[in-house]
């Protein structure tokens, strides 16, 4: 708006100077009163009708640019809006139309020279020069225009997409970071809470128990309720800083490998009938141990949530060459398991199968045919 402003009123100067030194030069000379008459209302008449039709100049670029190429033959104070028509044409690349507004405006300034008040005119050849120069002009004024316009909104468009850019990096940072904090989170806290959940079932349905067998899976709740609270802060602390946690102790080492056999321990301290063969006799890299862990860790979870009370076979075997093997199975269960079924997150083998993936391995999982359900995971020895 404020542009637009500036324009009307740098052609209303550009009108009044042209019309005011005609009007003079037209007294000094003494012109005919006809003349003088038309210079006072025509001419001033066709002015103020330019500037009116110059607010249609987007709409109809043809029609505005050739009548006021008209005006300028007889009208000294339309040169203000006739300059911004031609201006405006050359801002939008409109050379075909230019190539007929330009000629038609230069040759009205040279019939308003030759016929006007001027007592001395130019050359012919020196008028046509003039007017073809101010036309340049004019023409290069509204290409630099627009080409600076045309520069500022590639930088804003650019500035805009680098934004939109930034933001959806945010966002998919944001994504990235939920679903790691929720895979460490179930990792980390669904064996404890399933533990438990199992003994919690336990001393709800079963009438049956013994105050020893009572208070053994009491103390199994508060063992596992305070390990899980431990491995909550844990996750929290590396959570808050990937580096060292807040009291500035050195991180808790991951579990690894040689930590599958007291996962195998918990299990069967809990109830459960597993079995455990590791014939891994080569030092495992951290990170594939830890993997192996996860893994099983997971496989035993499953196994107590939907298979309690099946027997279970726990199998790691590997070698440098050749790759780790995991295999988790269970049996076919048997009957219904009294108590309530334990909450499935739907995270468990879907975090297994992008572990494996991440570590460059590969995991199947399925009913064997004897009805027992199987975990087979293969890891690369080095990640």
């Amino acid at each position: 708006m404020m542009a637009t402003m500036w324009r009307y009123a740098l052609a209303l100067l550009i009108s009044a100077v042209a019309w005011g030194v005609t009007v003079f030069t037209a007294v000094d000379v003494g012109v005919s009163d006809r003349l003088m008459t038309w210079l006072l209302v025509g001419d001033l008449a066709l002015g103020v009708a330019s500037f009116v039709l110059i607010r249609w100049r987007h709409r109809q670029p043809t029609l505005i640019g050739i009548v006021l190429g008209l005006f300028s033959f007889v009208s000294t104070s339309s040169v203000g809006p006739s300059s911004w028509v031609v201006g405006s044409l050359a801002a939008h690349r409109r050379w075909r139309l230019l190539s007929v507004v330009v000629p038609l405006t230069v040759a009205g300034g040279v019939v308003q020279e030759r016929i006007g008040a001027t007592e001395d005119p130019l050359p012919l050849w020196a008028s046509i020069a003039f007017g073809l120069l101010v036309a340049g002009i004019l023409v290069a004024t509204g290409y630099a225009m627009s080409s600076q316009r045309q520069l500022l909104d590639s930088y804003r468009d650019r500035a805009l997409t680098a934004e939109r850019e930034q933001l959806a990096r945010v966002a998919q940072a944001r994504a990235a970071e939920r679903t790691r904090i929720a895979r460490e989170m179930h990792d980390v806290l669904a064996h404890r809470i399933s533990l438990v959940a199992m003994n919690a079932g336990t001393l709800s349905y079963r009438t049956d128990l013994s105050d020893d067998e009572r208070a053994s899976a009491a103390r199994s709740i508060e063992d596992n309720a305070h390990r899980a609270l431990s491995d909550l802060r844990a996750v929290l602390g590396v959570l808050r800083d990937p580096t060292l946690p807040t009291d500035g102790t050195p991180e808790r080492p991951q579990p690894g490998i040689d930590d599958v056999a007291a996962l195998v321990a918990d299990e069967a301290a809990g109830g459960m009938r597993v079995r455990l063969a590791n014939r891994v006799d080569d030092e495992m890299p951290a990170a594939t141990g830890r993997t192996a862990y996860r893994i099983v860790q997971e496989a035993l979870t499953n196994v107590r949530k939907h298979a309690t009370g099946t027997a279970v076979t726990v199998d790691i075997a590997g070698t440098p060459d050749d790759g780790l093997v995991i295999a988790v199975r269970n049996a076919a269960p048997v009957g219904a398991v009294p108590g309530p079924a334990l909450p499935a997150s739907g995270l468990g083998l879907i975090g297994l199968a992008e572990r494996a993936e991440l570590a460059g391995g590969r995991i199947s999982h399925g009913v064997d045919p004897t009805g027992g359900y199987a975990v087979r995971a293969w890891i690369p020895w080095m990640p």
